[in-house]
């Protein structure tokens, strides 16, 4: 009897070691890689477009209102506005960066960009719902539109999810609506 109660103490410690492990990753929650700020192929400007030329984010991010993903932008959507833009901000001087997007569709290449925000596999998550919502990409991304370089600049941790979903509901039932926000595992885990 004694020999099983040692055996089960040890079992339940290796699950709950084993269970810390996973759940961390360099003493972070899986989902919170605040800071993570990647080098990109092409210097691009989030503050410029966005910030300085108040471009609407799903310009770019194709889908986010109709699906899970907000899309990577093809090269062909930067030369919408980038077929005729060629120069650095202000100046007559060929932009080096532009130039990398026409060097891509001469090459039939895509650009490889690296992502930035990814949640773990066992998270399902669908910007449609909340872009229809009303949920401002700043919610989630951060004020983007600031940035020179994408980071990521919030955790995206269940704990943040579920903080934010609860404010939500709270702030419907205080203006007499019906919350929405679900706080149910079953909304975002499979």
């Amino acid at each position: 009897m004694q020999m099983r109660t040692v055996l089960l103490t040890g079992f339940v410690s290796a699950a709950l070691s084993l269970l810390v492990l996973v759940v961390t990753v360099n003493g972070r929650l899986l989902g919170d890689n605040s800071g993570y700020k990647p080098v990109q192929p092409i210097d691009y400007s989030h503050r410029v477009h966005a910030g300085d030329n108040k471009m609407d984010c799903q310009f770019c991010h194709l889908g986010a209102e109709k699906g899970r993903h907000a899309a990577i932008p093809p090269v062909s959507t930067c030369l919408k506005c980038h077929e005729q833009i060629k120069n650095k901000p202000n100046t007559k001087e060929p932009s080096a960066e532009i130039a990398k997007l026409h060097r891509a569709v001469k090459d039939g290449k895509p650009v490889e960009w690296v992502r930035i925000h990814r949640l773990p596999s066992f998270v399902f998550f669908n910007h449609s719902r909340h872009v229809n919502s009303g949920v401002a990409c700043q919610s989630c991304h951060g004020e983007v539109q600031a940035m020179d370089t994408v980071e990521q600049a919030k955790a995206h941790t269940m704990g943040e999810c579920l903080a934010c979903h609860r404010e939500q509901n709270q702030k419907a039932i205080a203006s007499g609506k019906r919350p929405a926000a679900p706080t149910d595992c079953s909304a975002c885990h499979y």
